[in-house]
């Protein structure tokens, strides 16, 4: 007598229901696989992930509420075996690391799901880690980087948005002299020629987001 294969139990979470319904009918479409149930944010990914006990779980990394790597790191501090995949538009490397060091086994760029997503879920959920060749050369690129801390990456986003040094200071209570040294760190770590060159590179690795 046959049995039936095994199904792989899938939880996605996307705030897009239209890639939510693209991925529906991916996975569906499989004989070992079941889509269980979909969530539309961080929150709601934490309380599906608690009644269904997926398999795998895909998770987008830009949502309004709480992001992917936030909801990564609370899955994986009450469910340590958790095999997430991240899906996101993004290969910034700051991204990247910030969803493995919550605990991702695997990462999808939304514009190869088609390609990927099925071989990718299937080696996840046999325990491998998958991590396309684009993204690993973009994450040893800058693996010997200096960091920007916390209080760099504040400044940069207020850069960002198009505030002086003075109004910098203003909003983060520090003196104006802090700024410009905060300032003369983060063009040193990104190798920038200047503000703007800065936040472009802040941007395209996903240290900040517009």
């Amino acid at each position: 007598m046959n049995s039936q294969p095994e199904l792989i139990r899938i939880l996605t979470v996307d705030d897009h229901p239209l890639l939510r319904r693209g991925i529906a009918a991916l996975v569906n479409a499989e004989a070992d696989m079941k889509l269980v149930a979909e969530a539309s944010s961080g929150q709601e990914a934490t309380e599906l992930y608690r009644l269904h006990k997926p398999d795998v779980t895909l998770m987008d990394l830009q949502m309004p509420d709480m992001n992917g790597a936030e909801a990564i790191r609370e899955i994986q501090s009450e469910f340590p075996d958790a095999r997430i995949i991240v899906l996101t538009t993004y290969k910034g490397d700051a991204q990247i690391l910030s969803a493995l060091r919550a605990g991702a086994r695997a990462y999808i760029l939304k514009g190869h799901v088609h390609r990927e997503l099925l071989e990718t879920i299937r080696a996840v959920h046999a325990g491998q880690k998958r991590i396309p060749p684009d993204v690993a050369a973009e994450l040893a690129e800058h693996a010997t980087d200096d960091a920007l801390s916390s209080r760099e990456i504040d400044v940069l986003r207020l850069i960002a948005r198009g505030n002086s040094n003075k109004l910098i200071a203003d909003q983060l209570s520090i003196g104006e002299a802090t700024v410009k040294s905060h300032v003369a760190n983060i063009l040193s770590k990104l190798a920038a020629n200047d503000r703007a060159h800065a936040v472009t590179i802040g941007l395209k690795r996903g240290m900040i987001e517009l």
